[in-house]
């Protein structure tokens, strides 16, 4: 990106138990998110009727109501233009599916 000067860059994860968060991440912050997480969405059996899978797994399709799967951000200068603490992530609490996807655009501008 760094020849591509201004824009903006969408970040878009193509799964259903899956999302895009900026963060901060480090210090702690990463397990806070989790926690936090599960907390909002618990995992005990027999509270989903999405029961395929791992125990808890209906929380993972939930998930979309609170984690996007895309963002946009804004490219200044070809840099991403984040905050000093901020990262990207992506966020997918389900264990039953290791392998995953991004898929990147970027709109000049």
């Amino acid at each position: 990106m760094a020849d591509e000067g201004d824009g903006l860059l969408s970040i878009f994860v193509p799964h259903a138990t899956a999302g895009v968060v900026v963060v901060e991440i480090g210090a702690g912050s990463d397990e806070d998110l989790m926690a936090a997480l599960d907390r909002l969405l618990p995992r005990d059996e027999g509270r989903y009727r999405h029961r395929h899978g791992s125990p808890g797994h209906g929380a993972d399709h939930v998930l979309p109501l609170l984690v996007a799967p895309s963002l946009t951000v804004p490219v200044v200068a070809g840099r991403i233009g984040l905050g000093t603490w901020q990262s990207i992530c992506l966020l997918d609490p389900n264990a039953d599916n290791d392998i995953r996807a991004v898929r990147l655009g970027f709109l000049p501008g």
